[in-house]
């Protein structure tokens, strides 16, 4: 349990840790975009480390649903400003 509690920490926030960074980086677009797809990257491992636990741990299986729900969220709309940045980012300036 810790190993695995362990893991999903750290996925966990490599979600917002990732944008944070792209975001940094933002001047160059296809960096940004680049961390956008290591932030859904590491929204999937976490996902998955919840499912785990979910079958490991059944009795926490109604609490980390919940979290798989809205994890689940996230990654749509990540996916959705990932498209966003693609065809507009910066549309104006050539880089």
């Amino acid at each position: 349990m810790f190993e695995l509690g362990s893991q999903l920490r750290r996925s966990s926030d490599s979600v917002i840790t990732n944008i944070a960074e792209g975001y940094g980086r933002s001047t160059y677009r296809n960096d940004y975009i680049r961390f956008l797809i290591y932030s859904h990257a590491s929204n999937d491992e976490t996902i998955n480390h919840l499912e785990k636990i979910m079958i490991l741990y059944p009795n926490f299986s109604l609490e980390f649903e919940t979290l798989r729900n809205e994890y689940n969220t996230l990654c749509g709309k990540i996916n959705i400003y990932k498209k966003w940045v693609i065809e507009n980012w910066n549309k104006n300036n050539l880089q």
